[in-house]
């Protein structure tokens, strides 16, 4: 099974093909360009260099959320572009599981912390376990306080890995109480393609597929647009 898969969550964007586990290419770029502007020829880049067209890809995987809203939409919409014409299936998968995998196989004796910048005193944050090449998810994805992730984090009783964008922060404020909590390393910090497409064939095998149709966005909370509506609408009343 050939799995393109794309990750537009964050500031970097990334795309990663992988067949039947294992990774065959992988593309990402920072820059000052925006996301609809660099994925598609990134993409095509990288499927060209690898002698392969989407007529042999199987199976299309996205972060489908949390991040940032107009990254995580450019993904979503780029991946049923691609997907809708030959009615390929597709994987919805979640930025921070898909950064857990950035561990897979590695001999971890903790637990990972994939924690992202939420703003407004709240990060996105859930917690996995490695066990050899499979990632047990211990929490679902939430929108929470830093002051609650530290209760959750206690509760577990072992070594955190902080990982994604909101990792500095969250090791920052809590390693004062989390003595054991480590800061991942660069390369291994944030969302990667490559992560998306390994989570994408462990779900794949086990059925979980969509169709473009059904493939959408998955907030945590509203946009801030929409707060902010929200807010001058309630103090209106």
């Amino acid at each position: 099974m050939k799995i393109l898969a794309i990750d537009t969550s964050a500031v970097t964007a990334s795309c990663a093909v992988c067949e039947d586990g294992r990774l065959v290419a992988a593309s990402e770029l920072r820059s000052k360009m925006t996301h609809s502007q660099t994925v598609l020829p990134m993409v095509h880049d990288m499927l060209k260099n690898s002698a392969l067209t989407l007529k042999d890809i199987d199976t299309l995987a996205v972060n489908v959320g949390p991040g940032s809203f107009t990254g995580v939409r450019i993904g979503v919409a780029a991946v049923k572009g691609m997907a809708f014409t030959d009615k390929k299936p597709c994987v919805a998968v979640s930025s921070l599981e898909s950064m857990a995998y950035n561990f897979a196989g590695l001999p971890l004796d903790g637990i990972v912390c994939a924690v992202m910048d939420a703003r407004c005193g709240q990060v996105y944050a859930a917690l996995f376990r490695i066990e050899g090449e499979t990632v047990h998810r211990l929490s679902t994805d939430a929108a929470i306080s830093i002051e609650n992730l530290k209760k959750m984090l206690i509760s577990e009783k072992k070594s955190v890995f902080f990982v994604g964008d909101g990792a500095n922060l969250c090791y920052t404020s809590l390693r004062s109480e989390l003595p054991s909590s480590v800061l991942a390393p660069d390369r291994l910090r944030f969302q990667q393609a490559a992560g998306t497409a390994a989570c994408a064939f462990i779900k794949a095998q086990a059925g979980e597929l969509t169709d473009a149709a059904q493939l959408r966005p998955v907030y945590l909370r509203l946009p801030q647009a929409e707060r902010e509506l929200r807010a001058k609408q309630k103090a209106g009343t």
